[in-house]
């Protein structure tokens, strides 16, 4: 089970992987604000847990364990944004919010919110009828 922070890094390996084709330690580094330094060392971390394959000085690719975690992380980053979306957080506090709470939501919970997004985008009456409640609690 990957910690919050190996879940960051393997969150973006995924996505510069799935966006150029390849992820370097100079992006990643830059992606998370860190030192070069810190992603190499992380990098071996997750190569030692079979998230990657490391080989020094030629870089690292995902692994099928280190892709399908990563295609769940990114799959729960989106659903998590789609939610506050639907439930009218406003968009320049979304992703700092899907930031500060992916990490501490359960699997079960991420589940449940996503079928609170299927409920709500199967009729858009649904989310007219949160937002009139929302209008009303204003007052």
């Amino acid at each position: 089970m990957p910690t919050p922070s190996m879940e960051d890094y393997i969150e973006q390996i995924y996505n510069l992987i799935d966006k150029k084709g390849y992820a370097r330690v100079s992006d990643i580094a830059e992606a998370l604000m860190v030192h070069p330094s810190s992603v190499t060392k992380m990098v071996q971390k997750l190569d030692k847990d079979e998230y990657v394959v490391y080989e020094k000085y030629r870089g690292f690719v995902l692994t099928e364990k280190g892709k399908k975690v990563g295609e769940r992380l990114v799959f729960r980053h989106e659903l998590l944004e789609e939610f506050l979306k639907i439930i009218g957080v406003d968009d320049e506090n979304i992703y700092a919010d899907v930031e500060g709470i992916e990490h501490h939501l359960s699997w079960n919970s991420i589940d449940r919110i996503g079928d609170l997004v299927t409920y709500f985008k199967a009729s858009d009456s649904r989310v007219d009828e949160l937002k009139q409640v929302q209008l009303t609690n204003k007052d």
